[in-house]
């Protein structure tokens, strides 16, 4: 079912939610601390490996994506239950049908709000390179 991030071992109670990641990115420490702070979830779940690379390899030259996140949507339905948080994150088109899917099944879609400092570094010859640092503020529900 993929792995699972910070978890107990014992069973979670009726009421107490999961979160479920559909994210493009390793969680940082500062998302595992909010989640179990904000959301009082039980445990992390992470995708395998193989769905993994389907969610942050989609093609940017597929017209549809809806046949193409068939397994997505299968592993989803197969992890999470009613009153779970589904991080969702990446390209736009699939986090909106992630998103829309989610709703329908009576899951809670989330995402993570960052804030970002721009670093500039002047180089020889005149060019400029800018990096960007991002950090996690809080979890947003999609449609707030």
């Amino acid at each position: 079912m993929g792995a699972v991030v910070m978890g107990e071992s014992a069973e979670r109670t009726g009421s107490q939610p999961n979160l479920i990641v559909i994210f493009n990115h390793a969680l940082t420490d500062d998302q595992i601390e909010d989640a179990r702070r904000t959301l009082a979830i039980h445990e992390i779940i992470l995708p395998p490996e193989a769905m993994n690379r389907v969610w942050s390899q989609i093609p940017a030259d597929l017209e549809g994506l809806d046949a193409y996140l068939d397994g997505v949507r299968a592993w989803l339905a197969a992890s999470a239950r009613p009153g779970d948080f589904v991080l969702v994150q990446g390209d736009f088109g699939a986090t909106y049908l992630l998103v829309r899917f989610s709703l329908q099944s009576g899951y809670i879609p989330v995402y993570s709000t960052t804030t970002r400092q721009a670093n500039e570094q002047r180089l020889p010859g005149g060019e400029v390179r800018m990096t960007h640092d991002f950090r996690h503020r809080i979890f947003r529900r999609y449609g707030r």
